[in-house]
């Protein structure tokens, strides 16, 4: 790892573990609740963490774009070569209701491609993170693994982890073609892809367009250095284009063992819905 890289892999992390002090402090404090333009919920916790990260981020490396999911500025970040892209709070469906399903997630870009990412769960003090070629890494104050996802190959016996406030109706369907009886259900995109890594799950499927670039970018990069793998259902890569926010042909994250069956497996139930 070049030390710009590492560089940008310590701020990265040490804004992210401030960020969850921030928002550690609104949870549970009865903050009030805004609506964004696509109805979406928001919170001051939300924009406090984004203030923070920005500003450092901004600081400390001034010549890097930032995407972030709260800032008005959505377009800026293309003409860099490298870019943050940042999620303040991801899971603030779970933050509002008061459950700790939620997490700070800052990664990285570079022309267009996940080469850092951070996940940091502020109420369990869970960070996950990894650059490119470098490996995942998971730690809890003095505690530290290194992560590998788990080599589970046979179909029915994948675990399986899902959103809980956005799970589709067609989940139902594709553990029926899966032959799958194993689910949790958690907030953050981030908290479901770092179960992946760490081996305690071993796929997650989120068949609709919910996800955005600043939902994929961190996690990607830690699922991928974790031994796992990650495209759309169509098994495309994630695209990060810089017209296209929404990731609209859904996404598919494994331990990258059972990746090719599952999405050969669920093809013909999806396939009719495909974008085209």
């Amino acid at each position: 790892m070049d030390f710009e890289l590492e560089s940008a892999l310590e701020v990265a992390t040490h804004l992210a573990l401030l960020a969850g002090e921030v928002i550690a402090k609104h949870f549970r404090s009865g903050l009030a609740v805004d609506r964004k333009a696509d109805n979406e919920p928001v919170t001051q916790a939300d924009r406090d963490s984004e203030k923070l990260i920005i500003e450092g981020l901004h600081r400390l490396f001034p010549n890097y774009g930032i995407l972030s999911e709260e800032a008005a500025d959505r377009t800026s970040w293309r003409e860099y070569e490298r870019a943050w892209v940042v999620d303040p709070l991801d899971g603030t469906k779970e933050f509002i209701a008061g459950q700790v399903g939620f997490s700070v997630m800052i990664g990285l870009l570079e022309n267009f491609k996940s080469i850092l990412g951070i996940v940091h769960q502020p109420m369990s003090g869970l960070t996950f993170r990894a650059a490119a070629g470098a490996g995942c890494e998971m730690f809890q104050g003095a505690k530290h693994a290194v992560l590998h996802t788990t080599k589970t190959r046979d179909l029915a016996g994948i675990r399986l982890v899902t959103s809980k406030s956005h799970r589709s109706a067609i989940i139902d369907d594709i553990k029926q073609v899966l032959g799958l009886t194993d689910e949790q259900n958690v907030g953050s995109v981030g908290n479901k892809i770092s179960l992946i890594a760490r081996g305690t799950r071993d796929l997650y499927i989120n068949p609709e367009e919910h996800c955005h670039l600043w939902d994929a970018c961190a996690p990607e990069v830690i699922l991928t250095e974790a031994g796992g793998r990650i495209t759309d259902l169509f098994w495309d890569p994630i695209q990060y284009k810089p017209e296209e926010l929404r990731l609209r042909r859904g996404v598919v994250a494994s331990n990258g063992a059972c990746h090719d069956a599952v999405i050969q497996a669920i093809a013909p139930l999806l396939d009719a819905n495909r974008p085209r």
